[in-house]
Formats: structure tokens, C-alpha cells, sequence
């Protein structure tokens, strides 16, 4: 397991290609929920969300024969955006594979940051053979979304910095899809937390990773009915034993409580949050016994949202 002293020497290298985002807090919300809040907003980050920290981290540990060649990812959504602007930074080509059924604000986005889209058929094993195809014609390294060391430990530098600001934080929430960003957050709370617990939220519609932690084995979805489109991946063989090891327990959430979380956020806050960043609020809210008078951290995940198409 990484030590302290190389998760410092981690966000120390992505410093300078990152925000150091902020932590609000509402006096409100903490009324309503009878915790005391501290929301890092990773909603305003580099390209939106806390992918770019791990995408940063990943390309900057590569050689530079490695980064000449170039990186390639398959995903449709945030950690497209990261490793496109992250390689832009650097000087890096990123290949991008994409299901065809992205949303077009998606692509135009990963356009912009200066990535190489590839289209395919919107299922798992085309995305992958995409990929494949890819590295073996221009011999670009793979970078996978939530399943890299080097990716989670990127994204674990938003709890560091967390800390930093509240050192007595009690909890720290984030929500859980691949599992990166679990992982690499239980990892920053182990190595800087003081007695703080690491937790996760998904909803009832996508609960894999509650009933992975439950049953000692990865477990998938047979469907993903959820509004919060960024937890639909399931968690992998690098982040899953950290998870195992490191996390207290994993809270679902119904579908009404990450619309009411969102709009609360929305409406008090006055920023703008994706629905998969509200649902560790909502498991905040759902689970008030358990929070009432705690020093609670909750990672906002991010603010790509599509304004077309809002929940409320």
C-alpha cells in the first residue's frame, strides 16, 4: 500500500496542473441535516470534475517515450474530458474512445481539450476492442477511468486537501461508481485523517458496490435505472481490496432523495453540482441519527451537467 510520503509526493506533482478547489460550507443545509458540512467542490475543477487529478497523475508518471506515443481511454463522459486536457497540458496525444451514443455536449468538450474521438457501438467489449486497436497501431498506453493505481491515487489528493482545512473531520462521503474515487479517498483519510471514516453513497439503482463490500466480491448491475449516470460502472480489481480494507460501509439512496440532495444544493448553495455529486448529501440526509452533530466531509464529485435536461 502507498505510504503518507508518496501520497504527498503525488499531490505535489499535480499541483501545478490542477485547482486547488475550494470547501464551502451552508449554515441551512447543516440545520436541515444536524451535521456540521464541508463540501470540497471539485464541481470547479479543471474540466469540471475530480477526474483531472487522477488523469494528471497518470500521464505525468508515464516515461517520456511513454507520453510521446501518447494515452488512450474509452469513456463517454468526465474522464474523457480529464485525460483530452490533462495530455493537452502536457504536450500528451489522448485518444479518446466513445460510444456513439454520447451526448454531443460530451464530444464537443473532449473536442475542444484537444482529444482524438474514436466512435463505437455503445457496449463494454467494443469500447474495449476499440481501445486495443488503438494502442497496438500508435503504441498509446491504456489509462482506465477508476481501475489505475495511479489514477487513484490522483483523485485520493481532493481528501488530502480536505484534511488539510479540517483536520477533525469525522466522515468523509463520496459517492461510488468505478470506485476510484473511493478508493483513493479511504487512502488520503488513512494516511492524514485523524479519526475519520471513509464512506461511500450510490443508489438503489446501481448498488454493486454495496453488495460488493457486503458479499466479498465484486458484484455487477443487471440494470442502471439511476439520474446519476456517473456511478454506473462497477468497481475493479485494483480499487476493490482498498475499498474492502479501508471503507466503513457503503449508503444507498433512492432516486427522489438525489433530486431533493441536487435541488438543495442548487437552490442554497447557489453552485451547480451533477445528480451523482448529490448523492452523498443524500445519504447525509437519509442517515441524519447517524451524522447528527459529526464533522462531516462530502466530495463534490462535479458540475457536468446538462442544463437541457435538468431533474427539477
Amino acid at each position: 500500500m502507498i505510504t503518507r510520503q508518496e501520497l504527498e509526493q503525488v499531490h505535489q506533482r499535480i499541483l501545478p496542473h490542477i485547482h486547488r478547489t475550494p470547501v464551502l460550507t451552508s449554515h441551512l443545509i447543516n440545520e436541515i441535516s444536524g451535521s456540521d458540512l464541508y463540501f470540497k467542490c471539485e464541481n470547479f475543477q479543471r474540466m469540471g470534475a475530480f477526474k483531472m487529478r487522477g488523469a494528471a497523475n497518470a500521464i505525468l508518471n508515464l516515461s517520456k517515450d511513454k507520453q510521446r506515443k501518447g494515452v488512450v481511454t474509452h469513456s463517454s463522459g468526465n474522464f474523457a474530458q480529464a485525460i483530452s486536457l490533462a495530455a493537452k497540458s502536457l504536450g500528451v496525444p489522448a485518444y479518446i474512445v466513445m460510444p456513439s451514443s454520447a451526448p454531443e455536449v460530451k464530444k464537443a468538450a473532449v473536442r475542444t481539450y484537444g482529444g482524438k474521438i474514436t466512435e463505437c457501438p455503445p457496449n463494454l467489449k467494443d469500447r474495449e476492442d476499440t481501445a486495443k486497436k488503438i494502442m497496438e497501431e500508435t503504441g498509446a498506453t491504456f489509462l482506465h477511468p477508476s481501475n489505475d493505481l495511479d489514477v487513484i491515487y490522483g483523485q485520493g489528493t481532493a481528501a488530502i486537501e480536505l484534511l488539510e482545512e479540517q483536520p477533525e473531520l469525522e466522515y468523509i462521503i463520496t459517492p461510488v461508481g468505478g470506485g476510484g474515487l473511493l478508493a483513493g479517498t479511504a487512502l488520503a483519510i488513512k494516511h492524514f485523517g485523524i479519526k475519520c471514516k471513509s464512506i461511500g453513497a450510490e443508489p438503489f439503482e446501481a448498488d454493486d458496490a454495496y453488495r460488493s463490500l457486503k458479499n466479498g466480491k465484486i458484484e455487477t448491475n443487471t440494470s442502471t435505472n439511476t439520474i446519476a449516470d456517473g456511478l454506473k460502472t462497477q468497481l475493479g480489481d485494483k480499487n476493490f481490496p482498498l475499498i474492502q480494507e479501508l471503507v466503513q460501509e457503503i449508503i444507498r439512496v433512492e432516486e427522489s432523495e438525489i433530486k431533493q440532495a441536487m435541488k438543495l444544493i442548487w437552490e442554497r448553495m447557489k453552485i451547480i453540482v451533477e445528480p451523482s455529486s448529490a448523492v452523498a448529501l443524500a445519504a447525509v440526509l437519509r442517515e441524519k441519527e447517524k451524522f447528527k452533530g459529526k464533522k462531516t466531509g462530502i466530495i463534490i464529485s462535479g458540475g457536468n451537467v446538462d442544463l437541457r435536461n435538468l431533474p427539477f
